[in-house]
């Protein structure tokens, strides 16, 4: 079988095109990440793997699930994916969605995970320079994870800058035992 990420593309790409011509963007992201969190459910994914199971049914399920944020456009998206049988891949249609909006924003998510709280202050320092680096406007996350005992790791699309006491132990270690 066809990789996920390949089955996708052509979904995402279509959805992102549509969203873009009718510049409803952000929409059609939330209603994908929707989406994605319904198909993902565990109770759903055995009903989308039964085969016996009605796809007009399935596919009335998950809109009626979605009913909050559902369009006629998301509901004609649902069926035709319901119908191909691959309610399985809207996870990766969503994330392919994202990176293709935040390629026409010009924008980037970044996450820091750092082992104390960063102060808000921090985060516009980071945010700027990350900006200033990668050419990009940047929406930050952070998290606390103490066990990377002091430092942050900051991760943007895919560079990840490892400044974590915890990872300099890690190279030291690699380096001394290589």
């Amino acid at each position: 079988m066809a990789e996920k990420s390949t089955i996708a593309r052509p979904y995402a790409e279509a959805v992102f095109q549509l969203a873009q011509e009718s510049g409803q963007l952000q929409a059609w992201s939330e209603l994908l990440q929707t989406l994605a969190l319904i198909t993902s459910d565990a109770d759903m994914q055995s009903l989308i793997g039964n085969t016996s199971i009605n796809r007009e049914q399935l596919a009335q399920l998950v809109i009626d699930v979605a009913a909050d944020v559902m369009t006629e456009q998301g509901q004609n998206l649902v069926r035709l994916l319901a119908e191909n049988r691959r309610l399985d891949v809207v996870a990766e249609i969503a994330e392919q969605y994202d990176a293709l909006k935040a390629e026409a924003e010009k924008t980037v998510e970044a996450e820091i995970i750092a082992a104390q709280e960063v102060s808000a202050e921090q985060q516009a320092k980071i945010a700027e320079r990350l900006k200033a680096r990668l050419g990009r406007d940047v929406s930050l996350t952070c998290k606390v994870d103490e066990s990377l005992m002091g430092g942050a790791i900051i991760k943007a699309g895919d560079m990840v800058i490892d400044g974590s006491v915890s990872g300099q132990l890690n190279k030291l270690s690699v380096a001394l035992a290589g």
